[in-house]
């Protein structure tokens, strides 16, 4: 149990086994026995192993953490992007149907002109220049 003595002192607030100036000799005997030193160094030990372990958890929150939020921000940004799209391609629809609206409409070949209250002629007429006959109404007599 004896260990090697050599003098302790103190100079300010710090220890050396070297005397400097103004330092005093202090006694830094230790009178525990060797179980209660062997007690005193398995509970360090036990803390030591609980500090890594809990070390080891916060460890492993943070990073659960850190990639909660690494990926909520990509689905925020996937969401802006998507919106960004949706209010463009609305701007794109409401700036056609403004430029369709203010436009003046081409006359169709139905409403061209026909002023004589005959029916413009239509895809099935345009062939050709026939003209379909006509079926003899019921009532008129065939002279």
């Amino acid at each position: 149990m004896a260990q090697g003595r050599s003098e302790t002192y103190r100079c300010g607030n710090t220890y050396t086994d070297r005397p400097c100036d103004g330092g005093k000799p202090v006694k830094v005997d230790d009178l525990r026995t060797d179980a209660d030193r062997r007690a005193s160094e398995a509970g360090t030990h036990r803390a030591e192993v609980r500090a890594d372990q809990l070390e080891r958890i916060r460890l492993s929150q943070e990073k659960e953490a850190y990639e909660r939020s690494r990926r909520s921000a990509q689905e925020a940004r996937q969401a802006a992007i998507a919106e960004r799209r949706l209010a463009s391609s609305e701007q794109l629809a409401r700036a056609r149907a403004q430029k369709l609206a203010s436009e003046p409409h081409k006359s169709s070949t139905r409403f061209s002109g026909a002023s004589d209250g005959k029916p413009a002629p239509t895809s099935d007429d345009a062939g050709g220049g026939r003209k379909k006959k006509r079926k003899p109404s019921s009532g008129s007599s065939a002279g």
